[in-house]
């Protein structure tokens, strides 16, 4: 396909994807269920000194609180900050009422999390005609049957849908058409882009490249050359360009959770300490999708930014928060003294399925260390 039948889209149909957001769900529900809690800063998680916010609700962002941040971060930006316990079961069962709404509309629904998913709805079971009024509707029996709130992105592909969800949150929605597609993009800053995190942004920025025009205005060989694979997705998106299939019943190949330490690490007990909030974040993510995984990763950066990983692959599903510190520590144990500082510890969980696939124990022997 030539770059002006992309652009045009004049050699396919035209696709209506709507991307479904959830406003501040975990927080949103535990407002919903504890009255006492409505109108006020709220962040699921453990207030623990060692915890990680979870879920923050509006209330709690608009003092810088925000996922992933550690709990005594967020209670020292915000100090009315009331902290509550995730229940998982309870949000599992409000996303199942959710993908029911969802499946109404369209078989086509690919979940990226409790909260948010893609639906094509290029043909919709409903028969109606406009993409924008499936949003709403959606939205209004979601308030309806559960009391919450959802914002939605409609557009011709997946990347532009998703920015237009965030474009009128809380509780709004937004159309991003297809000739509004590439000067939409054209003043985004390139941090803003979904599927460019912050280490990228900053080597973005290191070349010049700014905002989506900058990009744009480059060759798909300077883009490949600098970025390698990705070199090719984020030129084509800078052109509102993304022909990713919306893929039903969706299964991430991966979950993992890194930091890079203030001051350099060496010893085992540090780093450990240091694994245990990695730990937490990617288990999070396993009980909010209900997915587990088979293969441990652990990642070290050096002081010197050399890289090694290593990685433990069990015969039955990791079941715990617990065997999978286990699985990390034991990793991180096995490769000490490590002879050189530690700026970036990571963790990793792979070979994923469905909560409902795994086993049921992790009982069997440890296959051996991929080095």
């Amino acid at each position: 396909m030539s770059e002006s039948d992309k652009v045009t889209g004049e050699a396919s149909p035209v696709r209506k994807i709507i991307h479904i957001d959830m406003d501040a769900f975990y927080a949103s529900v535990e407002q919903r269920d504890n009255p006492e809690l409505r109108g006020k800063p709220v962040a699921v998680g453990g207030s623990a000194e060692r915890g990680v916010v979870a879920a923050a609700s509006y209330e709690a962002r608009k003092f810088g609180v925000r996922s992933a941040m550690p709990s005594v971060t967020a209670k020292r930006q915000c100090p009315d900050l009331i902290f509550v316990r995730p229940r998982f079961e309870v949000y599992k069962a409000i996303s199942r009422q959710i993908r029911d709404i969802f499946a109404e509309h369209t078989p086509i629904i690919e979940p990226l999390s409790l909260d948010e998913a893609y639906l094509d709805v290029t043909e919709n079971l409903q028969g109606i005609p406009l993409a924008r009024d499936i949003a709403l509707r959606i939205r209004e029996k979601i308030k309806a049957e559960t009391g919450l709130n959802a914002s939605a992105g409609i557009s011709y592909n997946k990347f532009l849908a998703k920015l237009a969800s965030d474009h009128r949150k809380p509780n709004g929605q937004f159309v991003i058409a297809p000739e509004m597609g590439p000067a939409f993009v054209e003043t985004l800053p390139v941090g803003k882009f979904h599927g460019i995190g912050p280490a990228t942004a900053a080597k973005m920025n290191s070349l010049g490249l700014f905002t989506g025009l900058d990009i744009r205005n480059q060759t798909l060989e300077f883009m490949n050359a600098n970025f390698g694979k990705s070199g090719a997705y984020y030129y084509w998106i800078s052109r509102g360009v993304d022909e990713r299939p919306v893929r039903a019943n969706r299964i991430r190949k991966s979950i993992g959770a890194e930091n890079t330490f203030s001051t350099d690490l060496a010893e085992y007990d540090a780093l450990a300490a240091e694994l245990r909030p990695l730990v937490d974040k990617v288990w999070r993510h396993c009980e909010a999708t209900g997915n587990r995984g088979r293969t441990v990763t652990l990642k070290i950066k050096f002081a010197d930014f050399e890289i090694i990983t290593r990685s433990r692959s069990v015969l039955a599903a990791v079941r715990g928060r617990d065997d999978l510190e286990r699985l990390a520590c034991g990793l991180l144990e096995a490769e000490m003294p490590l002879g050189k500082r530690v700026r970036l510890l990571g963790v990793s969980l792979s070979a994923l399925q469905a909560g409902d696939d795994a086993e049921p124990q992790l009982t069997l022997p440890l296959a051996g260390s991929a080095r």
